[in-house]
C-alpha cells in the first residue's frame, strides 16, 4: 500500500487582493470535497451564519454567488489544513495533516489584518497568526456537531466583527 494512500487534498482558497478578513476552517468535510464546495454539508451552518451577518440570502445562493458576495465583503476563506488522512467528518479523525502555506497571504491577500478560526481545530493556529500581526478571533464551529444554539453562535460571531468586517 502506497504511504499516500487515502490522503485527502483540500480546497483552494477563496480570495482575492481586497480581502480583509479571512475565516479559516480545518479540512472540508467529505460532502465538501464531494462537491469541491466550502461548507456544502445542508446540516453545517456556516452559511446561514454569515448570511445573518451580512443580511444576504447566503444559503440560497449557487455557490459562485456565495464566492462573489463574500469577496464583495472583502471577506475570504480557507482552511488550515491542505492534505490530511480522515475517516468520517470529525476533526478529531484528521490525521497525517500538512498545514496549507499561509506565507502567501502576505501577496496574494496584501489587505488582510483579521483572521478568524473556525472552531478550536483551525484555532490551534491563532497564535502563529497573531505573532504575524493578525487580529485573531477563534469562533464557535459552524459545524451541526458544536451544539451550541444557531442564536447564540450569530451572537459570538458578530462579536468578532464578522457582521461588517469592512466598515461598510
Amino acid at each position: 500500500m502506497s504511504p499516500d494512500a487515502g490522503l485527502l487534498v483540500g480546497l483552494p482558497p477563496i480570495l482575492d487582493a481586497r480581502v480583509e478578513t479571512l475565516i479559516l476552517g480545518s479540512f472540508p468535510s467529505p460532502a465538501s470535497l464531494a462537491a469541491r464546495q466550502y461548507y456544502a454539508h445542508r446540516q453545517n451552518q456556516f452559511w446561514r451564519l454569515l448570511g445573518a451577518l451580512l443580511s444576504l440570502p447566503l444559503a440560497d445562493l449557487d455557490y459562485a454567488e456565495k464566492q462573489r458576495a463574500l469577496l464583495s465583503h472583502r471577506i475570504g476563506i480557507w482552511d488550515v489544513f491542505h492534505r490530511c488522512t480522515r475517516q468520517g467528518a470529525l476533526d478529531s479523525a484528521i490525521k497525517a495533516a500538512d498545514p496549507n502555506d499561509f506565507t502567501r497571504l502576505e501577496t496574494s491577500a496584501p489587505c488582510l489584518r483579521r483572521v478568524c478560526f473556525n472552531g478550536k481545530t483551525s484555532g490551534k493556529f491563532e497564535r502563529w497568526f497573531r505573532e504575524q500581526g493578525y487580529d485573531t478571533r477563534i469562533l464557535p464551529s459552524s459545524s451541526p456537531a458544536f451544539t451550541l444554539s444557531f442564536e447564540r453562535k450569530v451572537e459570538l460571531w458578530r462579536e468578532a466583527g464578522l457582521s461588517n468586517p469592512a466598515g461598510r
